[in-house]
């Protein structure tokens, strides 16, 4: 008795995974969404402004991505482009090296 009763718990935790292994092979679609609640450029502009904050989140959550899909199309790339290159451009300007000023002395 005590041998049937386990593989019984067997068959059925067995049964268990198998459903939520088949379960996790299901394609997701995405909503319909108006063409109105798209992002657009200042969407676009936002989310290349964060981009590099939204990557390392993006790393540990599978809800987090640096890049709206769907998005309104050119104007939210060419915002996020002139988001992201501000930051760029920003970090670039810190890591120059200046000269020193000379002294009149070592002229």
């Amino acid at each position: 008795m005590q041998n049937r009763s386990t593989a019984v718990r067997c068959s059925a935790v067995a049964v268990v995974m198998g459903a939520l292994m088949l379960s996790a092979c299901f394609a997701e679609q995405t909503q319909v969404v108006e063409r109105v609640a798209l992002p657009g450029f200042w969407k676009g502009l936002w989310h290349g402004i964060i981009a590099p904050i939204a990557f390392i989140v993006s790393l540990f959550s599978d809800h987090v991505r640096i890049y709206a899909v769907p998005n309104a199309g050119r104007w939210y790339d060419f915002g996020f482009m002139v988001g992201i290159g501000g930051f760029t451009h920003g970090a670039s300007r810190g890591a120059r090296r200046r000269r020193p000023k000379r002294s009149k002395e070592e002229s």
